[in-house]
């Protein structure tokens, strides 16, 4: 249509009138597609696709739905619009971002598990992240930012996954860490949900060693031990009657 527009136009002007027709054309042109406000819209929309491509990546790579990763994107997009994250390390943000989510989103992942994806970032750069994007969301609401509670239960199916444990024995873990919150056990739920796994596997005939466990909750060797500790007093009432009797419990290492 714009080109029979031209030949038209062309047929009822002449000369300097044409030349003068065209210039105007070129000059709408280059305005639409190169002034300032059309490359900040376009770098803008290529920041907006870059950011939804590697939200879509780690996602992807962590196992996560499709509802984290708009959540993940939307908490982003309020932090960018303040400005005041320019210059930060953008890894680590969308790290944060990402962590933030599963928390909201009542599927939490550790702080490890997101650094395993993190294209570089540290566990204290997305730790900083975490804090900046919280406190930034604190000052645009007002009000205090929701993340979730965390119970061990969270992570006991992917950790004993992870592990290669049985159906028996997941089930067992799953019931132990549940009755553990009926005490008061000053630990942090990864840590407790570390030191019932290793509790359930040195009770049955496939023991996982401690560095094992370690590997596949992200929680340090000794950080179990001393959760072990705390628990083990409790252990007639946390570990499940079907699974271990009191006999099989004073077989277990003293801590």
């Amino acid at each position: 249509m714009f080109l029979i527009y031209v030949i038209s136009m062309w047929s009822i002007l002449t000369g300097f009138q044409f030349y003068l027709f065209c210039l105007g054309v070129k000059i709408c042109i280059f305005i639409h597609f190169f002034s300032p406000f059309s490359l900040k819209c376009s770098s803008s929309l290529r920041d907006n696709n870059l950011l939804s491509l590697t939200n879509i990546s780690l996602c992807f790579r962590l196992g996560l739905v499709a509802t984290i990763k708009d959540r993940a994107n939307e908490i982003y997009k309020k932090v960018e619009d303040q400005k005041s994250s320019r210059g930060r390390n953008q890894d680590a943000l969308l790290a944060a971002c990402l962590y933030i989510a599963c928390r909201q989103e009542d599927k939490p992942r550790t702080v490890k598990e997101i650094c395993s994806i993190a294209n570089g970032a540290t566990k204290k750069e997305i730790g900083r992240a975490k804090e900046y994007i919280v406190k930034q969301l604190g000052l645009e609401t007002g009000q205090s930012v929701e993340m979730g509670t965390i119970h061990a239960g969270d992570f006991m199916r992917r950790f004993c996954s992870n592990l290669g444990m049985n159906n028996q024995a997941v089930k067992a873990a799953q019931e132990a860490v549940k009755k553990s919150e009926e005490f008061d056990i000053r630990r942090s739920p990864i840590s407790i949900a570390a030191a019932v796994i290793y509790i359930i596997t040195q009770l049955s005939d496939d023991k996982k060693p401690l560095k094992d466990i370690s590997v596949a909750t992200g929680v340090a060797e000794g950080t179990i031990r001393n959760s072990y500790k705390d628990l083990y007093p409790h252990l007639p009432k946390i570990i499940p009657n079907w699974y271990a009797k009191e006999e099989d419990l004073k077989n277990l290492t003293s801590p």
